[in-house]
């Protein structure tokens, strides 16, 4: 079926054609490739079907020598002379081009170029290995021209190890690696290769501190290689990525100049894992590719490739802005185990099978049927503390549960999600009492409750709603403090209550601020948030429940502290940039609002804004290089 015929197939079938020729065997053979190309030369001549690299050049360039080697094609002549001008213009169309990245496309194309091969300048894209580009056609072809012992002892090394076919790329190991631990993060199922993905890491940042050539001059790779490597913890720079932190440098690559669009994609998203608030490198970075990929979205090429969904997805949620499990749910949904991709000719990338892929959808559904669960325990618990009863509280439930699954995923960690689930919900219900329907008298008794805890004394509470809304607390954190306790083999119920104490006593700082009228500095207003934002109750007690001992001093320690503030301003900046329409039609303050009246007229609500928006990208790298950072104090 012709649907099912494409240039590199015609361009392959005549590669064996020229062979058999060349080696005087197969006549039989080399009519039925003849007969063959006759038959799709249509595909040829048509520009709307996808072509492999160079094939303009390339092919033309098979067939001029084929004719020239006395073979016939049933073909009509004007075709064929169609075929051969279009090599022709394609050359002139290069000849004009002074670019860097032409040169190195010339060097990539070279079996296309026949006598007008410049030896000289491909030769200066010779690797290591002997190979051009780890091409073996490429190189290949510079041999046949110009004899070089590199190049035959990494040909004669591809016949050693492949036999009598060889790929279109090699070595490949490091992309092929990297691509391979990739997937398995995306999709959910790394946990069960550790000891594997660990191996790979460590070779790689071996060969990323000597910087060698597999990684550092294939810029997909290098990208892919940088953000893996700093993901995982390893001291990475993007020093290495400093030759491409430009466009125009970065078009001197041969994937900048074939505006290769995996290769700008990596890069997208190797520029986002930045961890300084100066990295001219990932930002200048971050800003063309970032365009690039834009601008590559209006064409129609790239909206009928399968590509075009991941760039869609790249740039609409970067890592920071995903749900981890989420994210492993669409990634499942959305894997191709036979993805290609198109060089000059079309092979399978290095991509998880069948197998990984039955393993994720397994992992997944077990997880689906424990999440279930764990939410049916929680609607019971909710109703046996009588939360239900308090109609001013937005019923969250099930999406508190969703952050703690889409966060906290792995099955074993049920305690951890159930401790982050209830704690959000009695803390979304404490933020709507002080914000809603709580009463100077009422906000206070609720304090003085749980500052008193077990000495409190059952007359005390100042109303019904005050009463439910403590028991909850009190009865829930006491039964967390017993189990995170045996967990830890300490008594860690103390600091649960202490957090709690600093959540309600920053709600009760600012529903007096509303009560007063009064306007808090940006600085007053921030250093409060981070409390009030509940991130403490929420978090650190969930922290007690993922497997690690935290010990005393760990809990005190100042780089705790630090990534907690961190995380909880990042939290509450963000908030307060998606709810300020809400949140001044109800005359609350946030940090917007507060800019705009500071300001005195002289800072809009945009401006404010933006300001902010600065301020959570910088607060995110500061947290993102304290998570990442190879030795710290805990």
């Amino acid at each position: 079926v012709e649907s099912s015929v494409d240039k590199d197939i015609l361009s392959s079938t005549l590669a064996c054609v020229l062979a058999l020729k060349r080696w005087n065997i197969g006549t039989k053979h080399i009519q039925r490739g003849l007969r063959f190309i006759g038959k799709y030369f249509s595909v040829v001549m048509d520009e709307q079907i996808v072509a492999p690299i160079g094939f303009n050049v390339i092919f033309p360039g098979m067939l001029s020598l084929a004719i020239g080697m006395g073979l016939e094609f049933p073909v009509r002549q004007t075709h064929v002379h169609g075929i051969l001008h279009l090599r022709e213009m394609e050359l002139k169309r290069l000849a004009r081009d002074k670019s860097y990245g032409k040169e190195a496309y010339m060097a990539y194309i070279c079996e296309g170029l026949g006598n007008i091969l410049d030896r000289d300048k491909v030769m200066k894209f010779q690797r290591k290995n002997g190979s051009l580009f780890n091409s073996p056609s490429a190189t290949s072809a510079a041999l046949i021209h110009n004899y070089d012992d590199k190049a035959l002892e990494y040909l004669n090394s591809l016949v050693s190890k492949f036999g009598s076919s060889v790929p279109t790329v090699y070595p490949i190991n490091i992309y092929c690696q990297l691509s391979m631990v990739d997937s398995l993060e995306k999709i959910g199922i790394s946990q069960h290769f550790l000891n594997e993905i660990k191996g790979i890491l460590d070779v790689t940042y071996s060969l990323w501190l000597h910087r060698d050539e597999e990684i550092m001059l294939d810029v997909e790779t290098c990208a892919m290689a940088f953000r893996l490597l700093r993901m995982n913890g390893y001291g990475v720079s993007s020093d290495e990525l400093s030759h491409v932190y430009e466009a125009s440098t970065f078009h001197n690559s041969l994937q900048g100049y074939l505006s290769d669009t995996e290769s700008i994609m990596e890069l997208y998203k190797a520029s986002k894992v930045s961890v300084s608030e100066n990295d001219l490198v990932l930002d200048n970075t971050s800003h063309w590719s970032g365009s690039l990929l834009t601008e590559k979205m209006l064409s129609d090429g790239v909206q009928t490739r399968p590509i075009f969904g991941e760039v869609e997805y790249a740039l609409k949620f970067p890592f920071y802005a995903t749900m981890e499990h989420l994210d492993h749910k669409r990634n499942i949904e959305h894997f191709d185990t036979r993805g290609s991709r198109m060089l000059k000719t079309e092979y399978m990338k290095c991509r998880v099978n069948q197998d990984f892929l039955a393993l994720a959808v397994e992992d997944f559904t077990l997880s689906q049927s424990i999440y279930q669960d764990e939410l049916l325990h929680l609607r019971r618990w909710a109703k046996d503390h009588k939360l239900d009863k308090l109609q001013f509280v937005r019923q969250k439930l099930t999406y508190c549960y969703l952050a703690a699954a889409a966060t906290l995923f792995p099955p074993e960690l049920s305690d951890a999600r159930i401790s982050w689930a209830k704690n959000s919900v009695l803390a979304t219900a404490a933020d709507d009492f002080f914000d809603i329907v709580g009463s100077k008298e009422e906000l206070e008794n609720l304090v003085a409750l749980v500052e008193k805890w077990d000495e409190h004394s059952k007359d005390e509470f100042y109303s019904e709603q005050v009463k439910i809304l403590f028991c909850a607390i009190y009865t829930t954190v006491n039964q967390l403090g017993a189990l995170a306790s045996a967990v830890q083999n300490r008594d860690v119920k103390k600091h649960m209550i202490e957090l709690w104490v600093q959540l309600l006593r920053s709600m009760m700082t600012e529903a007096e601020w509303r009560m007063r009228r009064y306007v808090p500095t940006i600085e007053e207003y921030v250093e409060n948030a981070v409390v009030s934002f509940a991130l403490g109750p929420i978090v650190l007690i969930t922290m007690y429940f993922v497997g690690q001992k935290l010990f005393g001093c760990v809990v005190k320690d100042e780089e705790y502290n630090t990534l907690f503030r961190l995380m909880s301003k990042c939290g509450r900046l963000l908030n307060d940039i998606q709810g300020f329409e809400r949140e001044s039609s109800e005359g609350k303050l946030d940090s917007v609002s507060l800019l705009v009246l500071h300001g005195d007229g002289s800072i809009s609500i945009e401006a404010a804004k933006e300001s902010i928006i600065r301020s959570i990208a910088s607060c995110r790298k500061d947290l993102l290089r304290l998570v990442l950072k190879e030795e710290c104090s805990s």
